[in-house]
């Protein structure tokens, strides 16, 4: 991946990547934005004024130099990019742009010590990684059968609250051809042009893919909070998507997947709207193999922001061997076979650690809660899998 005389210089850039990443980064994206404005409408701008898309960026570098070495490491988190890249449309010579101003950033903020043995380390080593997506992002959009940053119309055919902030929207091609029918723990890329003339795309993921003419995902509506915006693209379909909108919309991509297709014990665990991919999987298993015995656990503050609960009654009724625990921060007199608090793992039911794949989603401490808990209860690291997005892919690296 990059050649000897370059290793040293990279090696010995980890301390200074952990110290001065963010403002490396934050001088990248502003720099590279005042000069290719057009390319704030591949970014997640929410994520740029809270910081977070500068964070995401810094842990992608520093993990990228502190695993250098380790293809093996660093392979699952560049299959997991490549999607995203490919679902938002990301094109071989945006890589050159993003390269120059990468460098740039490095040699302003490093001043005297960004040496030019260590400027062209870092030249051979983006370029080598750039390579990589390049490559791997080609062979997606050939397998998808689409141009990068093609998007297919799809009309509204159903919307349905869920919850008091969650919607479930489906949607069927414009065209009539059929639909590409993705895998439970997939997303869609949705793009929004707004009347201002700017454009966002946000990735959310299906909550149904069982139908043959259709999919389905779950949008939170996101309100604004301390330090972070409302969520643009979220609130939008909120408040003007109905039955007969159409919406541009990018294939099924992700790599999270829930194991759906065996006959093998599973385990079902998510928090929030971290339930939407495993409501997916539960339908699917529910209509394939209704007999296979399943846990499935979700987190939840109250009763009225539980999602899906409709999904999992139906799910319950054609599935004799589905244990289902939820649990609620806040419990009324109302809630029936709830279990106050967090999620703990100790109140599921039994299953054989050795033989059955976890899976989870949630935010980012309740993961990482419940990993150590199952990590504890002897569950083996190879059984468990997450969905994680933005610099939480990378914890386990850094």
């Amino acid at each position: 991946m990059i050649s000897a005389a370059s290793r040293p210089y990279i090696d010995a850039s980890v301390p200074v990547l952990r110290e001065h990443g963010v403002a490396i980064t934050t001088t990248f994206y502003r720099n590279m934005f005042a000069e290719h404005p057009e390319l704030t409408k591949l970014f997640n701008m929410g994520n740029q004024a809270t910081g977070a898309q500068q964070q995401s960026l810094a842990s992608a570098v520093f993990a990228y130099a502190a695993n250098i070495g380790d293809p093996g490491a660093l392979a699952p988190v560049i299959e997991r990019i490549v999607h995203k890249h490919v679902s938002i449309g990301i094109r071989a010579e945006h890589y050159p742009i993003v390269g120059r101003h990468l460098l740039g950033a490095i040699a302003s903020t490093l001043g005297e010590a960004a040496t030019p043995p260590l400027l062209a380390a870092w030249d051979e080593a983006y370029h080598s990684l750039a390579a990589l997506f390049i490559e791997a992002e080609r062979a997606m959009y050939a397998e998808a059968g689409i141009s990068p940053g093609q998007r297919r119309a799809m009309r509204v055919t159903e919307v349905t609250q869920e919850s008091a902030d969650v919607v479930s929207i489906r949607m069927t091609p414009e065209d009539g051809a059929p639909v590409a029918i993705g895998k439970p723990g997939q997303y869609l890329s949705v793009q929004v042009d707004f009347a201002d003339g700017h454009r966002q795309i946000r990735q959310y993921s299906l909550s149904d893919t069982t139908q043959p003419d259709s999919l389905r995902v779950s949008v939170k509506r996101a309100p604004a909070g301390a330090g972070t915006p409302a969520g643009e693209v979220s609130n939008w379909i909120h408040d003007n998507v109905r039955v007969g909108s159409v919406l541009q919309v990018s294939p099924p991509f992700g790599d999270f997947a829930p194991e759906c297709e065996s006959d093998e014990p599973v385990v079902l665990l998510s928090a929030g709207i971290g339930i939407t991919p495993m409501i997916a999987a539960l339908k699917r298993i529910a209509q394939a193999h209704p007999r296979r015995h399943v846990i499935f656990a979700h987190a939840a503050r109250n009763a009225q922001h539980h999602a899906h609960q409709l999904d999992v009654a139906a799910a319950r009724s054609v599935m004799p061997n589905l244990q289902v625990v939820t649990f609620y921060e806040e419990v009324s007199a109302h809630d029936v076979a709830v279990l106050t608090g967090w999620m703990d793992v100790t109140y599921l039911p039994a299953w054989p650690r050795q033989e059955a794949n976890v899976s989870m989603c949630g935010p980012l401490s309740f993961m990482q809660a419940q990993w150590l808990a199952l990590v504890g209860a002897g569950v083996p690291v190879t059984r468990l899998h997450r969905e994680v997005f933005g610099p939480d892919m990378l914890d386990h690296l850094l």
